[in-house]
C-alpha cells in the first residue's frame, strides 16, 4: 500500500506533463505547444544499439535490446473547419508507422554508422524529423505543433516537441 505522500508525489509526476505543456486539463491550453486540440497516436518498435562503450552510460554502453513505445500528439490552435478534426486520425497512424519501420528490428549503430549516440532523446528528435518531412512529403496539411513521447519503460521516457 502507497502511503498518501507516495500517492500525491505519483499524481504530481503524472500531471506534471500537462502542467508543463501549458496547462492542467486543457486550462490555458493544453496540448504540445499550449494548443487546445490534440490528436494522439501510438506505436511501437524494437531496435538494438549500443553507446560505442562509452563510460558515461555504464553497461548500456555495450550492444544492447530497446523495445520502444512511442506517444505521437499532433497539437494545433484550431480544428480544421471542413472535418472538425486536427489530423486524419487514419493517416496520422499510417505515417507514425511507416517512419518507426525505418528503425524497427534494426540496429541503431547501422542505421546511423557516423558514430551517432543514438539516445532516447536523440530519437524522440529523429522520428519527429522524419514525422515534419512525411506530412510534407504527402501534403496531410497538418499546421501545429508534434510532441514525440518515447518511453523506454513504463518508469522512463523522452520527448521533443517541434512545430510544423
Amino acid at each position: 500500500m502507497h502511503s498518501t505522500f507516495q500517492q500525491l508525489y505519483l499524481l504530481l509526476l503524472l500531471l506534471l506533463p500537462c502542467v508543463v505543456q501549458g496547462g492542467l486539463f486543457g486550462l490555458g491550453g493544453g496540448g504540445s505547444g499550449g494548443h487546445p486540440y490534440s490528436l494522439g497516436v501510438r506505436d511501437s518498435l524494437m531496435i538494438a544499439h549500443s553507446f560505442h562503450n562509452n563510460p558515461s552510460f555504464g553497461p548500456a554502453g555495450g550492444m544492447h535490446g530497446a523495445t520502444y513505445t512511442c506517444d505521437v500528439e499532433f497539437s494545433s490552435p484550431s480544428l480544421v473547419s471542413s472535418t472538425n478534426w486536427v489530423i486524419d486520425i487514419g493517416a496520422a497512424s499510417t505515417i507514425l508507422s511507416s517512419v518507426l519501420a525505418k528503425y524497427n528490428l534494426q540496429n541503431l549503430d547501422e542505421v546511423f554508422s557516423d558514430g551517432t549516440l543514438t539516445t532516447t532523446e536523440f530519437m524522440a528528435q529523429q522520428i519527429f524529423k522524419d514525422l515534419k518531412e512525411e506530412l510534407q512529403k504527402r501534403n496531410v496539411g497538418f499546421k501545429g505543433t508534434i510532441c514525440v513521447k518515447l518511453w523506454e519503460s513504463h518508469k522512463a521516457w523522452a520527448s521533443f516537441v517541434g512545430s510544423v
